[in-house]
């Protein structure tokens, strides 16, 4: 399953697999994992989802279909689910969470809090619908 998560899980075909009812295959899944197979699987897309949004430049289309999603709407929902956030917003504060750690030198420092509070700004005005008004007030509260 962690190997293959594009196929589509057929519990009947995976509980013959092992020899075992789908009843019984599900309960020794669930008690071993602590999920239902179906669960773990949506988990599983989920998080290779997230590594190629994070390592790859696809598509948001392409990578549902890389994890075995054919619906793009669905696989937003899933993602959005559970990590809270649309694939494309989380790939967005992926890479301005690197550029700002790259900017900083990656040391971990929080000494540069003129930059930090800059890229926070900048952060919010690409994803409101009203940036300007939005980074007026930021910076009219910052100061």
């Amino acid at each position: 399953m962690r190997e293959d998560v594009r196929g589509e899980l057929s519990l009947a075909e995976f509980a013959q697999s092992v020899n075992l009812s789908i009843w019984r295959l599900s309960h020794i899944f669930k008690s071993d994992v602590g999920m239902p197979p179906i669960r773990y699987l949506r988990l599983l897309r989920m998080e290779r989802a997230k590594n190629l949004l994070e390592s790859s430049f696809l598509s948001v289309k392409e990578i549902a279909f890389q994890v075995g999603l054919n619906d793009e709407s669905h696989f937003v929902r899933d993602f959005k689910s559970t990590y809270g956030f649309s694939p494309a917003l989380y790939r967005s504060h992926f890479k301005n969470k690197s550029l700002t750690e790259e900017y900083n030198g990656n040391n971990g420092s929080n000494g540069d809090q003129p930059g930090k509070i800059r890229q926070q700004l900048i952060q919010i005005a690409k994803h409101t619908a009203l940036p300007s008004l939005h980074l007026f007030l930021c910076l009219y509260s910052t100061l």
